[in-house]
């Protein structure tokens, strides 16, 4: 029911933050599979040199595979290295270790910040229908190297986990500036589609002094979903599963769930203002 018409152009987000640990990687298997869920078709891009969006789907990398180095180098085109993840409607492009070396094999490419962007560009040009995407989310590595600046040169708007933790707000400030730089020299049309607390510990003090003071910086660009410290969100990936097929009832579950409402009201008011 909550399903976008396939004739639009794919939202591209882009979950970064330049500190590691911070959920982005979870929060990008999990709210696309419950994007999923809803009815959205969900393009996965694994940017990360780790991998970890990949594995975390159950996606075994063989040694001749094709990634989305490939993609970035020119080798291959997104079509062509795409990986059913065996969720309905999510598929997820994988990532290779080769991307460790990518930054410096991109220095002298034509476009070097919109290699991604120019992919997704011609993935678009030759979809057909069955499988146009309604949201291609980027996990970003956790730097702000050239593989993130293509993940931002590329998407719509970016989507920030921040972990409630005391140097938070320090990490968000240096993130929200190169956001800045970005849209001013390279995509001008790059927003930020919200800011998702993770790793929230009711018991704990702190998290809501976090809460509290990111949303008095930001107001309602943080999500009102919060994503709370859950043992289950932490196990799945073990297994090669979001936590939604792992544990579809558990508090982590149940807050992606809330989050992907919460994304997908934000672009639909976005749409119709």
């Amino acid at each position: 029911m909550f399903n976008q018409n396939l004739s639009q152009s794919p939202r591209i987000l882009a979950i970064a933050n330049q500190k590691g640990g911070v959920g982005k990687t979870t929060t990008a298997i999990n709210l696309g599979t419950a994007l999923a869920a809803v009815g959205e078709t969900v393009l996965i891009v694994d940017l990360d040199p780790q991998g970890n969006a990949s594995t975390g789907l159950g996606i075994v990398r063989g040694p001749k595979q094709k990634s989305s180095y490939h993609v970035l180098i020119g080798e291959a085109e997104l079509d062509q290295v795409i990986v059913d993840s065996g969720i309905p409607r999510l598929h997820c492009v994988p990532s290779t270790i080769d991307l460790l070396g990518a930054e410096l094999e991109l220095a002298d490419f034509d476009r070097k910040a919109y290699r991604l962007a120019d992919a997704i560009a011609r993935l678009s040009r030759q979809q057909n229908r069955a499988r146009s995407y309604s949201y291609i989310l980027v996990d970003c590595p956790p730097s702000l190297n050239l593989l993130t600046i293509n993940s931002l040169s590329a998407a719509d708007a970016i989507l920030v986990p921040l972990q409630c933790e005391f140097f938070a707000l320090e990490g968000l400030s240096q993130l929200l500036k190169t956001v800045e730089r970005v849209k001013t020299t390279l995509n001008p049309k790059l927003t930020i589609q919200g800011v998702v607390l993770t790793m929230f510990d009711r018991r704990n003090s702190l998290s809501d002094q976090v809460a509290q003071d990111v949303r008095s910086v930001l107001g309602d660009k943080v999500y009102q979903t919060v994503i709370p410290r859950n043992v289950r969100v932490s196990e799945a990936p073990s297994y090669g599963k979001p936590v939604l097929l792992y544990d579809n009832i558990c508090s982590g579950s149940q807050a992606y769930i809330k989050l992907a409402s919460e994304v997908i009201r934000r672009e639909r008011e976005l749409r119709a203002a």
